[in-house]
């Protein structure tokens, strides 16, 4: 394991993803949630709570980070994101599975745990 994915391990807060290390970022982990966003929207402000959740419960085994579609519109556009929360499930650098709008944890978990086996 790598001193980037350690750091991740460790690190209880989504990973920050960007227009530009998008890429990067879901090519270096098999799987990954990607949490699709904006400060202005109520139900990803919602959703919020249970990205933190997941990021700590699945530590070392999914990559969980937000990107700001508002910051971020080139990969909101490639992953043609027109509602907001989506979240991407993306697996060895692709993406497998999406949900979008407000759901319950248990929903996302179940999505998650589909790919992760």
């Amino acid at each position: 394991m790598g001193l980037k994915e350690k750091e991740h391990e460790l690190n209880p807060d989504p990973t920050h993803i960007t227009d530009s290390n998008f890429n990067e970022i879901v090519n270096k982990h098999s799987l990954a949630l990607i949490d699709c966003w904006a400060p202005w929207c109520s139900p990803c402000l919602a959703l919020a709570p249970t990205i933190e959740e997941l990021t700590e419960k699945y530590a070392g085994k999914v990559l969980v980070g937000k990107l700001n579609v508002d910051e971020n519109p080139r990969t909101a556009e490639r992953f043609q994101i027109f509602s907001i929360p989506t979240t991407l499930i993306m697996k060895n650098g692709r993406e497998v599975d999406r949900i979008v709008g407000l759901v319950p944890k248990n929903h996302v978990e179940a999505v998650l745990r589909k790919h992760l086996g």
